[in-house]
């Protein structure tokens, strides 16, 4: 029989499509699967989109209580950082990307 995986990335326009697995393999750093499409084209996508992915350790303890993973917090609070120290650029509130729009 052969082995099949479930797309489960929540914005992936593909969620909940079970297809056959043709391979997984580590291409430039990143862990994929491949399958072949209605078309008959061989497409790939991150594994750990898929039910292929081993579940994260954070996820399995927080059991569905935390929506967000502490590191990608981390990166998050980085790039905001980041972007106040460029003048504001892009951060909400700041006076510099405050477009006021006034009725004529």
């Amino acid at each position: 029989m052969a082995r099949t995986f479930r797309v489960i990335h929540p914005f992936h326009p593909l969620r909940d499509r079970e297809f056959e697995l043709i391979e997984r393999r580590n291409c430039w750093g990143s862990d994929r699967v491949w399958w072949v499409d209605g078309s008959g084209r061989v497409r790939s996508l991150p594994a750990a989109w898929t039910s292929e992915a081993e579940e994260d350790a954070f996820v399995a303890v927080s059991g569905g209580r935390s929506a967000f993973r502490p590191e990608d917090l981390l990166a998050l609070a980085d790039l905001l950082a980041g972007m106040a120290e460029e003048g504001g650029s892009g951060v909400v509130g700041s006076e510099v990307d405050v477009n006021r729009i006034t009725p004529s």
